[in-house]
């Protein structure tokens, strides 16, 4: 079952930047920082609120968000939904013809599971669900 928002996805070229950036208009000071080498990324993360926001810069340039940003730019790249089985959300959107990205959650930032819904699918936003590994 889908729970709530999880987090926002912003992809950024230059992370420290934009953390500074980031930092002048929502004033926060804790910042995590991790580096998810199955996904060729480095995030940080800060909340806003009850929201949480994560920037995310490539680190080689065949990561998805290098070829994202190389289409689109920077910016919002994704939204996050928290679940409490991403594979059985997986299979129950699939069976209602949402294409997906990923058939299978794989590991993420914050020690979670996620997989992707295919944009496409949903009104072009790309839809995340995440999950806390146990």
């Amino acid at each position: 079952m889908i729970n709530e928002i999880d987090h926002i996805g912003i992809a950024v070229i230059d992370l420290d930047e934009s953390i500074k950036t980031f930092q002048k208009l929502f004033q926060f000071t804790d910042v995590y920082r991790e580096i998810v080498k199955d996904q060729k990324v480095e995030i940080a993360s800060f909340k806003v609120g009850d929201v949480l926001i994560e920037l995310t810069q490539a680190i080689s340039n065949d990561s998805p968000i290098a070829k994202y940003i190389k289409r689109k730019g920077e910016g919002i790249h994704h939204i996050a939904f928290k679940s409490d089985d991403v594979n059985n959300e997986l299979n129950r959107v699939e069976a209602l013809g949402i294409k997906l990205v990923d058939k299978v959650a794989k590991n993420g930032a914050h020690n979670k599971l996620i997989a992707f819904l295919h944009p496409k699918s949903t009104n072009g936003v790309l839809t995340e669900f995440c999950q806390d590994k146990e």
